[in-house]
């Protein structure tokens, strides 16, 4: 059966079908969740569709793990360092299910009429047979999520005997009908997910042995037969095996297919995902027009920070820290459209300023990173960013050189030599901002020449960029005044304080 077909007759079902007879009848067949989301997947595959949209970097490692992982009908764990959208890929599996399955009605455990688990559902089954009541449940209600911390309990995860049930039913506590079952037998059915699986204690993790294996769970000393049908995703951070925890050997042993995540491996896809994930900005009153070096040198913080040597590169650089950081460029520039009662403008480099609050609670330091403190690792991270992506648009500046050699900048370092102070006021509006760049004609002829395309639009911001450059590669100087940035020569501040 095809699945356009398959999805008419499940809708046609979803609107007749409401008494397990009336299910017989239409023929619906069940299967368990893991051989659902396979044939699902091999449809999607056959016609060509995106089985995870939206993770980008991940088609040719990722993906096809997981795909084949499913494929296999294994428990999966992703494990990979924070920010690589681990979870995102577990909810995104919930796309791979049937948009309807048929439920008892009344079941806490979403009980399938065809292989009922629950007593209440046996029950009722045996006592209304084909008039038994079935609703049906929607692919989105099929997902569970835990985060595992250390007070997490077997019964939040599998459940307990409830005193005040058993009062109020006049029951014995041997009643099977006394449990009260926890997250996971109510989770039957659906993507069960644990995040931070290393962080749940020892003998929680050994109370999913059989859970995974056999479908045995035990409460109180009840042994309980409940072929659980559900699909484990677990997700874990490298670092939690050393720092905080671990996961215990014969649970790792139990866990179908471990998929490794990473973050993008270029500037291009990491782009891609900042966009994707700040599309909510493009919803402003104010038009923000945001140049392509600036989502670059955004970008490349993050590569820097990953590679720095005063952040903790076992704990990682969550895509969060360029998402927020973006958000906070944008709304820099914003605020400044806002003061001067203006309706658009372009983010301008010392927008860059405005993301430190972003980057300083997105990053671990080691002691050396603790002992500079996270204000200056902010700045060092912009600093290293802005040289590493200045050498892909102009000509190396060289660190030794003769004392008659040329070079592509002594006429925009002579100009400030011969100017008193030029400064870049921080909320000055885009029209003054643009004409006092352009009054360093040196600076504009040294762009055109080596940026003979750059756009109207994105002169000003590269201009700026080239004046930051410079200062970090101690060809100019600048210091922070009362009401923006002043570029001056690099011995002007020596000459003045002699």
């Amino acid at each position: 059966m095809k699945q356009t077909e398959k999805n008419e007759l499940t809708d046609t079902m979803n609107t007749t079908s409401n008494t397990f007879g009336a299910l017989k009848a239409a023929g619906y067949t069940s299967k368990s969740i893991k051989t659902e989301l396979r044939d699902n997947l091999i449809a999607a595959l056959k016609s060509g569709e995106t089985t995870f949209p939206g993770m980008h970097g991940y088609e040719q490692t990722v993906i096809p793990q997981l795909e084949r992982a499913i494929l296999s009908k294994h428990n999966i764990n992703l494990l990979g360092l924070r920010g690589q959208g681990k979870t995102r890929i577990a909810r995104l599996m919930i796309n791979l299910l049937d948009e309807y399955i048929p439920v008892v009605s009344g079941s806490e455990m979403n009980d399938d009429p065809f292989n009922p688990i629950s007593l209440f559902a046996r029950d009722l089954i045996a006592e209304k047979g084909d008039e038994t009541p079935i609703v049906w449940m929607h692919r989105s209600d099929r997902f569970f999520e835990k985060l595992a911390t250390p007070d997490v309990t077997i019964a939040d995860l599998i459940g307990d005997i409830d005193p005040i049930k058993a009062a109020n039913l006049k029951l014995n506590y041997s009643d099977e009908r006394v449990l009260h079952f926890g997250m996971i037998p109510r989770a039957n059915r659906c993507i069960f997910v644990i995040n931070e699986l290393p962080d749940l204690q020892a003998r929680i993790q050994v109370a999913l042995f059989n859970i995974l294996e056999e479908g045995d769970i035990q409460i109180r000393g009840f042994k309980l037969r409940l072929p659980l049908d559900l699909q484990f995703v677990f997700t874990a951070n490298p670092e939690d095996y050393t720092n905080r925890g671990s996961i215990v050997t014969p649970l790792k042993d139990r866990i179908g297919s471990q998929i490794l995540t990473h973050y993008s491996a270029d500037i291009k896809t990491a782009k891609t995902i900042t966009t994707q994930e700040s599309d909510k900005l493009e919803n402003r009153h104010f038009n923000v027009y945001v140049p392509e070096l600036a989502k670059d040198i955004l970008e490349q913080i993050a590569f820097e920070a990953r590679e720095s040597e005063y952040i903790d590169h076992k704990s990682g650089v969550s895509a969060r820290m360029s998402i927020t950081a973006y958000e906070n460029l944008v709304s820099t520039a914003e605020r400044r459209a806002i003061l001067n009662d203006e309706k658009e403008t372009t983010v301008r480099f010392s927008d860059l300023i405005g993301m430190i609050p972003s980057i300083t609670g997105k990053v671990e330091l080691v002691y050396e990173g603790e002992q500079e403190g996270t204000s200056f690792v902010a700045n060092h991270l912009i600093s290293e960013a802005t040289k590493t992506l200045f050498l892909t648009y102009f000509p190396k500046i060289e660190k030794l050189k003769k004392p008659d050699q040329e070079t592509p900048y002594d006429a925009v370092l002579t100009w400030f030599f011969e100017a008193d102070s030029f400064e870049l006021e921080d909320e000055m509006d885009q029209e003054s901002y643009a004409s006092a760049l352009n009054d360093i004609e040196p600076l504009k002829k040294l762009i055109l020449k080596y940026q003979p395309n750059v756009a109207a639009i994105d002169m000003p911001f590269l201009m700026e960029f080239v004046l930051w450059a410079l200062v970090d590669l101690k060809q100019l100087s600048k210091r922070r005044t009362a009401n923006g940035m002043s570029f001056n020569d690099l011995y002007d501040n020596l000459l003045k304080g002699i």
